[in-house]
């Protein structure tokens, strides 16, 4: 589930294979609207399908010349990014 708060949008609940291709699209709209900062706090559950999915937002928001930053980055999610060798690739803000 996404909502919007401002420049930020929240991700929550669980990002997985299975809806990874629903938000990818609603994210990819709020992106396009002017959001800045996508906090995943709020995840409860994830595979890989939420890796694929910031690295994706964050393709789209280079196209557009927008400036996008990931804050509350679950512990497994860095771990999975480390491992495929990406991390240095997600903007994170601490």
């Amino acid at each position: 589930m996404i909502r919007r708060e401002g420049a930020r949008m929240l991700v929550s609940g669980a990002v997985t294979l299975g809806n990874v291709a629903v938000l990818l699209e609603e994210g990819r709209q709020h992106i396009g609207d002017g959001v800045q900062t996508i906090d995943l706090a709020e995840v409860k559950e994830m595979d890989s399908a939420l890796l694929a999915l910031l690295l994706a937002w964050l393709r789209d928001a280079k196209a557009k010349e927008r400036a996008l930053e990931f804050v509350n980055l679950p512990a497994s999610l860095q771990t999975i990014a480390r491992l495929y060798g990406v991390d240095g690739l997600l903007p994170v803000k601490a």
